[in-house]
């Protein structure tokens, strides 16, 4: 498998974020046990090769493996630093397969090829940096989000009380001001009434 198509599977599996669940450890191991197998398989189909063409096919098989083992240890222990390390993985690994490739050309067409797989390599981890600190300013403002949606809670829930004490010390006032126009035991008996009804002493 060349690793311009892994990286379209590697760069879906690395928007799952931070809140995909981690995996088990028997899960874990048997992926990393399937990396490893695939690995094997693919030095194992660059054996009869010769030349160049040794070479790239040995950087694409190493490459691969190393993006599946980052790719894994994100799905792991899912993070933005994980993600962002997946990402490097990725780009090391089409640099490295890009360089062997220009080992075909010669003069100033090799060194133009060279320097091109060099841009490749700095925008993709560039562009990778830009995902890890977006994520972290993401997660920051999201912290600080909750937090002030937790305290605007506690002061409505705080004013809801008030307001709550309040209409019953009101509703209280009017309870007691309709107790007046009785008199003796009956208006004892309606300030009771009154009392026990919004909680008063």
């Amino acid at each position: 498998m060349r690793i311009s198509i892994i990286a379209a599977a590697v760069a879906g599996a690395l928007t799952f974020g931070t809140s995909a669940l981690a995996m088990t450890k028997a899960e874990y191991d048997a992926s990393k046990d399937r990396i490893e197998a695939e690995y094997k398989s693919a030095k194992e189909r660059c054996s009869p090769m010769s030349a160049n063409a040794k070479d790239i096919c040995q950087a694409e098989a190493s490459g691969n493996e190393k993006i599946a083992k980052a790719e894994l240890d994100a799905r792991n222990k899912p993070s933005a630093d994980a993600s962002y390390k997946a990402r490097l993985a990725k780009a090391d690994a089409e640099h490295a397969v890009a360089k062997e490739k220009c080992d075909d050309k010669a003069g100033n067409v090799k060194d133009v090829c060279l320097k091109e797989a060099k841009a490749g390599a700095v925008a993709a981890k560039a562009d990778a940096k830009v995902l890890l600190k977006t994520a972290n300013a993401n997660q920051v403002a999201a912290e600080k989000t909750a937090t002030a949606r937790a305290k605007a809670g506690e002061k409505g829930a705080a004013a809801r009380q008030d307001a709550a004490t309040e209409k019953r010390n009101a509703d209280f006032a009017v309870a007691k001001e309709k107790c007046d126009v009785f008199a003796g035991d009956a208006k004892a008996a309606c300030i009771k009434e009154a009392n026990a009804r919004f909680g008063q002493s």
